[in-house]
């Protein structure tokens, strides 16, 4: 007999107003969470869900990067069914830190040639 499915609890989410500069900076210089948050940027609020991003690690790791990134009051997530559904918290992160997003989610620039 197999034990009944037990609900996740839900995320814990902390508002970018508590977050310290270091958190912050820190969650954008991971290449993984940078990546999550450019492709949150480009998508809808509450239409990504965590499964649905293309990114170089296993379910454990991307929970992590998640994490992380609520963890700096970048993401807010809610649970959708067996989904978990996410949005950047723009607005609450620009007015904490006016700028940062708008530097991160610049395109990185091409390396310079060698002579």
């Amino acid at each position: 007999m197999t034990a009944p499915r037990t609900r996740r609890a839900a995320p814990d989410h902390i508002h970018p107003e508590h977050v310290p500069l270091l958190a912050a900076l820190s969650a954008l210089a991971d290449p993984v969470r940078l990546l999550l948050v450019r492709e949150l940027a480009g998508s809808a609020d509450w239409e990504r869900a965590c499964g649905s991003f293309d990114v170089p690690v296993g379910k454990a790791a991307l929970s992590h990067h998640f994490a992380t990134l609520r963890a700096a009051g970048l993401v807010e997530q809610r649970d959708a069914g067996p989904k978990r559904l996410n949005r950047l918290r723009r607005a609450e992160f620009d007015a904490r830190f006016p700028g940062l997003l708008d530097v991160a989610l610049r395109p990185d620039p091409e390396p310079e040639p060698e002579p």
